[in-house]
C-alpha cells in the first residue's frame, strides 16, 4: 500500500522564534549535557564539571532573558504556545538568580565533613552496609545538578505557557525532578524519602485534577490556546456546567502548586524532610512559577468568567492566609514553621491576585494586580532562601538541629547568626524598612484598588497573628538562656556565606530602596493574548 504524499505547497513549516527563545534553551541544553557527563566523564571530575556547566547556563540563560526584557519583547511564540511577554521575561530573571543562590547551596562541601547535603547512594537502603561504605568512600550525587535544570527550565516554561497542553508537559517536566531531589537527603533518610513519596503521589493526583480539568475545557471551547478559550467565553453561550467544572478542576491542580489550603498538606511533610538546600530552592521557586502560571490562565483565558471563579478565589485566600498563619504556632520545627509560614504568604499574594478580578481589566491609579504579585515574589524568594541557608548551619551530632528547643540562646552563642536569621524572619512578617513589608503593602493596595477590602482587612489580621511566631523565635534566640548540650555552629563554605549574603542584602536593599524593582515589575506591563 504506498504512502499518500502531500504537495510541498500543502506543508507549512512551524515557525519557531529560536532568540526570543534562547534562555529556555540554554538551561534544557545544558540540562542534557549534563546527563551525558554523568554518563561518560570518571566519578571524581563530575562535582567540578556538573557545577561549572549548571551556573554558567543559569548566569547565560538570565543574561539572554535580561535582555529580551530591556528590549520589551512580547510575541506568542512556537506557534502561540509560549507567551514571551514582560512577566515572563521577569519571572524567569528572578527565577534564574534564585537558582544560582540554590546551587551555591547544593554544591556547599565544608559544613558536613567534607560532604554535600545529598545521599552519596539514593538506592542504598538507610543505615545498611552499601550507605556506610559509601560515605566512607565519599561518594555523591552530582546528578542533583542536572535535575536542577530541568526543574527550573521546567518552571520557566510554566510561566510562560499559553497553551494547556504545554502547561501541563512544564508542570510535569519541573514537579519529577524535584520529587527525586526530596529523597536525596544524605541525613534522616527515612524521612526525606517519606516526604519524597507524600509529594510524589499528592503531585500525581493534583496533575490528575489538571489534566481533567484541560479536558473539560478543551471540550468547552475547543481550543488549548489560552487566548481561544478567552474567546469561546466571548462568543458561547451554553456549556456553563462543564466551563464552571473545569476550571474548578484546573484551579485545584495549580492551588496545589501554590500551596494553598486545602491543597497544602504535602507542604510541611516535604519541607521538613527534603534537604534543605532543595527546601529553600522549591519554597521560592515553585512559588513563583506557580503563581505566575495560575494567574496566566486564569486573567488570559477564564478572564471573562471572572465573576464565577472569583468567590472560589476569595474562599481560599481567607483559608489559606488564616490557617498558615494558626498552625505556624503550634509548630515546634523551623523547617514546619516555615513551610506553613509560606502558606500564609500564598494567601497574601492571592488577595492581590482576585483583586484584579475585581476591577477589571486593569488600574489605572495605583499599583495593578500583576506588578504587586511580581514585586511580592521577589522579596519574598531572597530572604526565604536566606534563611533555610541559615538552617543549614545550625547542627549537632545527628545533622541540622531544626527543633525549635535547640535554638534557644543561639544569640549568645552567634550573634551574627541569629541577627541574620532574625532579620529575615522581621521582614517575613512585613515590618517597615525590610522587603517584606514593601511587598505586603504592594498586594494589599492592589487587592484594596481592585475592591477586595475584606481579604485585605483579613490580611492584616492574618499578618499580625504571624508576627507572633516570627517574634516568638526571636525572642528565643536571644532572650533564653543557652543550654548544655547546644549545637554547635557550623563554619560556612563561601557558597553558603555568599547565599546568605546575597539574600541579606536583596532583602535590605528592597525594604530600603524598592522603587526600582517595582518600576521594572511595573515596566513587565500585562499578560499578553
Amino acid at each position: 500500500m504506498s504512502a499518500m504524499l502531500l504537495p510541498l505547497a500543502d506543508f507549512t513549516a512551524p515557525k519557531i522564534e529560536y532568540n526570543e527563545l534562547a534562555p529556555l534553551l540554554v538551561v534544557f541544553g545544558a540540562a542534557c549535557v549534563g546527563v551525558l557527563v554523568e554518563a561518560f566523564l570518571p566519578r571524581p571530575l563530575r562535582h567540578l564539571v556538573q557545577l561549572a556547566i549548571t551556573v554558567v547556563a543559569v548566569v547565560v540563560s538570565g543574561v539572554l532573558a535580561g535582555i529580551l526584557m530591556n528590549q520589551k519583547k512580547e510575541l506568542l511564540a512556537a506557534q502561540g504556545a509560549i507567551s514571551v511577554d514582560g512577566p515572563a521575561l521577569f519571572t524567569w530573571v528572578i527565577l534564574l538568580a534564585l537558582t544560582l543562590i540554590s546551587v551555591l547551596l547544593f554544591a556547599e562541601r565544608s559544613i558536613d565533613g567534607g560532604l554535600s547535603a545529598f545521599a552519596g547512594q539514593a538506592a542504598a537502603v538507610p543505615g545498611s552496609e552499601a550507605e556506610r561504605e559509601g560515605t566512607a568512600a565519599r561518594v555523591e550525587h552530582t546528578e542533583i545538578f542536572p535535575l536542577t535544570l530541568f526543574a527550573v527550565g521546567g518552571m520557566m516554561l510554566f510561566a510562560a505557557s499559553n497553551d494547556l497542553l504545554i502547561l501541563f508537559v512544564a508542570l510535569e517536566v519541573f514537579s519529577l525532578p524535584l520529587y527525586l531531589l526530596c529523597g536525596l537527603a544524605r541525613r534522616r533518610r527515612l524521612i526525606s524519602q517519606e516526604a519524597a513519596m507524600k509529594y510524589f503521589l499528592l503531585g500525581a493526583f493534583s496533575s490528575a485534577f489538571l489534566l481533567f480539568g484541560i479536558a473539560l475545557l478543551y471540550g468547552y471551547a475547543g481550543t488549548m490556546s489560552l487566548g481561544g478559550i478567552s474567546d469561546a467565553l466571548a462568543s458561547q453561550t451554553g456549556g456553563d456546567t462543564i466551563l464552571l467544572a473545569g476550571t474548578g478542576l484546573l484551579g485545584v491542580g495549580l492551588l496545589f502548586k501554590v500551596g494553598a489550603v486545602p491543597f497544602h498538606s504535602w507542604t510541611p511533610d516535604v519541607y521538613q524532610g527534603a534537604p534543605t538546600p532543595v527546601t529553600g530552592f522549591m519554597a521560592a521557586c515553585t512559588k513563583i512559577a506557580a503563581f505566575i502560571g495560575l494567574m496566566r490562565v486564569f486573567y488570559v483565558a477564564l478572564g471573562g468568567s471572572r465573576w464565577d471563579w472569583a468567590p472560589m478565589i476569595w474562599v481560599v485566600a481567607i483559608l489559606t492566609m488564616v490557617v498558615g498563619s494558626i498552625v505556624a504556632i503550634t509548630q515546634t520545627d523551623v523547617k514546619r514553621m516555615l513551610a506553613y509560614s509560606s502558606i500564609a504568604h500564598a494567601g497574601f499574594l492571592l488577595t492581590a491576585f482576585v483583586g484584579l478580578a475585581q476591577a477589571g481589566s486593569g488600574v489605572h491609579n495605583g499599583i495593578t494586580s500583576t506588578q504587586a504579585v511580581l514585586f511580592y515574589l521577589v522579596s519574598y524568594g531572597f530572604p526565604t532562601i536566606g534563611a533555610f541557608a541559615v538552617v543549614t548551619l545550625v547542627r549537632d551530632a545527628g545533622g541540622e538541629a531544626t527543633h525549635l528547643s535547640r535554638w534557644a540562646g543561639l544569640g549568645k552563642k552567634s550573634p551574627l547568626l541569629a541577627g541574620i536569621f532574625a532579620f529575615f524572619l522581621l521582614s517575613f512578617a512585613g515590618i517597615p524598612l525590610t522587603a517584606g513589608f514593601t511587598g505586603k503593602w504592594a498586594v494589599f493596595s492592589a487587592a484594596w484598588t481592585g475592591g477586595a477590602w475584606p481579604l485585605v482587612v483579613v490580611a492584616v489580621l492574618s499578618s499580625l497573628v504571624a508576627a507572633f511566631f516570627y517574634v516568638r523565635v526571636i525572642v528565643l534566640m536571644f532572650f533564653s538562656d543557652l543550654p548544655a548540650d547546644s549545637p554547635d555552629v557550623a563554619l560556612p563554605g563561601w557558597q553558603t556565606t555568599s547565599a546568605v549574603a546575597l539574600g541579606l542584602a536583596a532583602t535590605v536593599v528592597l525594604g530600603l530602596v524598592p522603587g526600582p524593582v517595582l518600576d521594572l515589575a511595573a515596566r513587565a506591563g500585562e499578560f499578553i493574548r
